[in-house]
């Protein structure tokens, strides 16, 4: 019994970390995608 609520809260945690990491890659990428646009702007301006 112990042992089943244990998985239950050990699972949560990696859900939450899950999200976290999923987050984070969605920022990551979303500023890879706007250093880009910004510098073909540049590019384009000068």
């Amino acid at each position: 019994m112990k042992k089943s609520k244990e998985n239950k809260e050990h699972k949560v945690n990696h859900d939450k970390g899950q999200i976290f990491v999923k987050i984070m890659a969605g920022v990551l990428a979303l500023l890879m995608v706007a250093g880009t646009g910004i510098t073909l702007v540049y590019a384009l301006m000068a």
